[in-house]
């Protein structure tokens, strides 16, 4: 079986991605061991929503299209927040405000055309693949607006957004290795539901690590306050 080179560029990067990711996910946060895997996955990652928008648009696949530049934005986005300093949001936060708007609106419009289609379907997919993908990028809007109201993000809310937004892009890749090639992968793994699990392993990892982060800023804030020392009411 012969594959164009962008599509061989696209089974790489997914493949790279997806082994990456769980990498980057064993390392402790903030190792150089974590950063190393975190950067081949972010690489694999661009070049695996990139090639597959591009054939998706030679394809006249909407679906695909919504799900490779969502994909591409969150892994932009995640890794912007990751490594840009503290400070005043800039000319490229707007830009992925805007670029998540528009991925919305196009997303939540194709969802109604499909709801309302006879078949249930537009251009092959369900409404709610439309809807999925459209409730992700509304609630990234709504955190770019935020960010940029408070004038750039910090501490746990900078470690929430990048996480989230790294994982569920890791939860597209995995679902389209797993779930959408799942008869590349020999019978037992679909029996048993091994493929199911690698393909959700993602969000799992990603609630996992967010009640994690919130529960480990709240106890350094009872520590603080604890520690605090009493005003003194001595007259003085």
């Amino acid at each position: 079986m012969r594959f164009s080179p962008i599509l061989l560029l696209h089974i790489c990067g997914g493949t790279l991605g997806v082994i990456s990711g769980f990498v980057a996910v064993s390392f402790r946060k903030g190792s150089r061991r974590h950063a190393l895997a975190g950067t081949v996955f972010v690489i694999s990652m661009m070049v695996l929503a990139a090639s597959g928008s591009f054939m998706a648009i030679l394809k006249s696949q909407p679906g695909n299209i919504l799900g490779g530049t969502l994909t591409l934005y969150l892994v932009a986005t995640a890794w912007l927040t990751a490594k840009r300093r503290e400070g005043n949001p800039g000319i490229v936060d707007w830009i992925g405000l805007l670029f998540a708007a528009t991925i919305a609106s196009v997303a939540f419009t194709l969802a109604f055309e499909a709801a309302t289609s006879q078949t249930g379907l537009k251009n092959g997919f369900p409404g709610w693949t439309y809807a999925m993908f459209g409730s992700v990028a509304l609630l990234s809007t709504i955190g770019d607006v935020r960010m940029i109201a408070r004038r750039g993000v910090s501490g746990t809310q900078r470690l929430a957004r990048h996480l989230w937004r790294m994982c569920f892009a890791f939860f597209v890749a995995s679902a389209s290795v797993f779930l959408a090639r799942a008869h590349l992968f020999p019978s037992i793994m679909r029996k048993t539901g091994a493929l199911f699990l690698l393909s959700f392993l993602p969000l799992i990892l990603m609630i996992f690590w967010l009640i994690r982060i919130h529960f480990k800023s709240a106890h350094m804030k009872m520590r603080l306050t604890a520690s605090a020392p009493e005003p003194s009411l001595a007259v003085r």
